[in-house]
Order: structure tokens, then sequence, then C-alpha cells
């Protein structure tokens, strides 16, 4: 049988120019920087803010490790934050907020998070949402009244308000000190916050989309 008439030799030919089509597309892509796998959905280099979270007034004497560290990468529709606390009581629970100021009074205040320290002290949550230099809230009418506020800062809460008590983080105190920042609003004291940034410029207002 001839080469002309050969069915197999015809299946190879069409294989090796589908090939030869495969690769000069996947050399397209490179040329551009992208790649072949999830092509469609190639996007710009993300950027990632790290920036630490200190220990709140009075929380260093009685939690003298107490301290945080914050990530955001920012995306195209919303941003990424990662929030770790080290230096914590062994298997307690703490809230994680975005604030308009780090110390008391703080403000317009947004719940975001649990966060679980285990048996090291450590523990992590990973929030989706809206983390930087337009992080806001506003109420234009109904019980409250109120204009766009940034909130730029982070602060964490004992979840448990006896906790803190019981650790003599609040001396001269006869009974726990309950503050709203829970699900409940039944949370204990802030333990970290972002005081070392400016009252108005927090470490939201440093990222960009």
């Amino acid at each position: 049988m001839s080469s002309k008439h050969n069915p197999i030799r015809k299946v190879v030919k069409r294989s090796v120019a589908t090939l030869a089509a495969c690769v000069a597309v996947g050399a397209g892509l490179a040329t551009y920087g992208l790649s072949t796998a999830g092509a469609a959905t190639v996007t710009q280099a993300q950027r990632t803010f790290t920036f630490g979270l200190k220990s709140s007034p009075g929380i260093a004497n009685c939690l003298p490790h107490a301290h945080g560290q914050a990530s955001i990468t920012p995306g195209s529709l919303n941003d990424t934050m990662k929030v770790t606390l080290y230096g914590m009581p062994a298997n307690s629970d703490f809230d994680l907020f975005v604030i308009q100021t780090p110390n008391k009074p703080f403000g317009v205040s947004w719940y975001q998070s649990d966060i679980h320290a285990g048996r090291t002290g450590s523990g992590s949550a990973t929030v989706r949402g809206i983390f930087d230099r337009e992080t806001f809230s506003v109420s234009p009418g109904g019980t409250t009244t109120f204009a766009p506020t940034h909130q730029f800062h982070l602060g964490v809460w004992f979840n448990d308000p006896n906790l803190p008590f019981r650790l003599g983080c609040e001396p001269g105190m006869t009974a726990p000190v309950v503050t709203p920042f829970n699900g409940e609003q039944h949370a204990g004291i802030q333990v970290v916050n972002t005081a070392q940034f400016p009252v108005n410029a927090g470490p939201l207002s440093r990222v960009h989309r």
C-alpha cells in the first residue's frame, strides 16, 4: 500500500500538525508573558502589605509577649487579609475588628472574624473584603446617621471578659470589664491593635488596589 493511501500515515501527520499548532500557540503566549495553564485568568502580580499589631495599653503587664501580624493582599474585586496572634493564653478565643481609631473610644467598628489561639498561644484567621484605602462605613439614615467614615485600623478583643480579669489585666477592678466587641456584644478588653500607625492614617490606608 502506498503512503498516499495509508490511513495510519494520515493519522500520524494530523497528530504532528496538531502538536505543532499547540506548540506555536504556547510560544505565542510565552512571548506576552502568559501561561498556557489558565491563560484566560492571568492577572497582574499581587502585592502583599505586611504589618504588626502591638499590645494594647496595660496588656504588656499581664501578657508580656502578646503581639500579632497582619498581611493584606489586594485583589481586583476585593482583598485578602490574614491576621495571626502570638503570645496569647493557651486555648483562648478572640474577636477581630476593623476600627476607626486604634484606642478608646475606637469609633466606627466592623466585626470581621473570630481567632482561636491554640495550645501554643498562637492562631490565625483569613478574611476577604475591602481592606484598603477605600474601607469605609456610612449611615444615611435610620436609627443612626453618620457621614462616610473610613476605618483604617485593626483591633483584637478577648472573647471572654473573664479571661483578662483572671490574668490580672484589669488591676483595681472588682469585676471583669465587658465590651461590645463580639457577636453577643459581651466581650472582654482589647488585647492588640495598630496604634503604632497615626490615628488618621492606619495601615489599611496604605493598601492600594
